[in-house]
């Protein structure tokens, strides 16, 4: 089925108003998903609104909370997200790391005890568009652990995706928006929805053997794998520290397993208060010139920056319209009628 990303993002939107959330919550969490369907990360869009909704009635979210900032001072902000919305919280977070790096040139945010932060490729956003660099770490404190360590069975750490961000002048933002796993859970979730199989080397089942099939991931249970061997172990590892352990949320346990509770660490700086912009922005450019220049291995092949097949695909999609499959569809269903919307609301409203 296909829809329109406005008419998507009325249907989202519509639903977690039923559920409880404000009218300005409830159409920012719907934008933000919908972009990621956007852009191609449907692992992160409008199927997450199920488990969201489900995590809300349960309590393990809390509708339209602010941060409470633990500690502050000119350049750094420890923040605690109330257990609300990641699409509410870290706006706020990043807002606040946005002022503070126009006057210091440079800011750490410790973001802890947020709700499911979405795409991780938001937050660098939000800040390019403001101007600044941004690099971001992202851990879950127990309820997101999938992945095995390097040569391990058992899940023992979450995603850890890290995201980076850079503005250019007159062109849309270098984005780089990354897992230290192989594949997000949220892909598996999508290949079982569709009924395909999971790229080869991704995942093993419980007894540690390659696997492409997704419900095995569930049933067994398995775990995914790193990216990359030990490399990639090495990053998820840093992740959980910066994301966990510094901003005081913790990092993979599971105790903690019954609450998904994301924790993010965020330096964000202003390249003004570095050299001149003019001077700065010229070098970028030359630099992306330099290695789009190269020999292609394909005749026809192109060499792109980080996040330029993602605006591509929105593009594509704005145009086209986003693919939701039958499954995904039917859940949206049936949380709508959850939340008390009928069938007829939904579908027409």
């Amino acid at each position: 089925m296909k829809f329109q990303p406005a008419r998507l993002e009325e249907i989202i939107t519509a639903i977690f108003r039923a559920a409880g959330c404000s009218p300005a919550e409830s159409s920012r969490i719907a934008t933000h998903l919908v972009e990621a369907n956007l852009v191609g990360h449907d692992s992160h869009g409008v199927m997450r609104t199920i488990s969201y909704v489900q995590w809300l009635q349960a309590g393990k979210v809390l509708a339209d909370r602010n941060i409470e900032i633990v500690f502050e001072n000119d350049s750094i902000a420890v923040v605690d997200g109330q257990f609300g919305f990641g699409q509410t919280v870290a706006k706020q977070a990043i807002d606040l790391g946005i002022e503070k790096s126009s006057r210091q040139g440079v800011a750490v945010i410790a973001l802890r005890n947020v709700g499911h932060l979405g795409r991780i490729g938001d937050w660098p956003l939000q800040a390019a568009r403001a101007g600044k660099l941004s690099v971001h770490f992202v851990n879950t404190s127990g309820g997101g652990i999938l992945v095995a360590p390097f040569g391990g069975t058992n899940r023992r750490l979450s995603a850890n995706p890290i995201a980076a961000g850079i503005p250019r002048a007159g062109h849309e933002p270098i984005i780089l928006d990354m897992s230290t796993c192989t594949i997000a859970e949220g892909k598996i979730r999508v290949a079982r929805n569709k009924g395909e199989r999971v790229p080869e080397n991704c995942i093993i089942d419980g007894q540690g053997r390659p696997t492409t099939d997704p419900n095995v991931f569930y049933t067994d249970p398995g775990a995914i794998l790193p990216i990359a061997g030990h490399k990639g172990y090495g990053l998820g590892i840093i992740c959980e520290i910066l994301a966990g352990a510094l901003t005081g949320g913790g990092c993979s346990n599971p105790q903690n397993a019954g609450r998904l509770m994301n924790g993010m660490l965020s330096i964000i700086l202003d390249p003004s208060l570095f050299q001149a912009n003019d001077a700065y922005a010229a070098e970028i450019e030359r630099f992306i010139d330099w290695v789009k220049s190269s020999e292609r291995i394909v005749k026809d092949g192109q060499i792109l920056m980080p996040g330029e097949i993602e605006d591509r695909t929105k593009a594509a999609r704005l145009r086209d319209g986003i693919e939701i499959d039958e499954m995904t569809w039917g859940q949206l269903l049936e949380t709508a009628k959850l939340v008390g919307l009928t069938s007829e609301q939904f579908t027409t409203n």
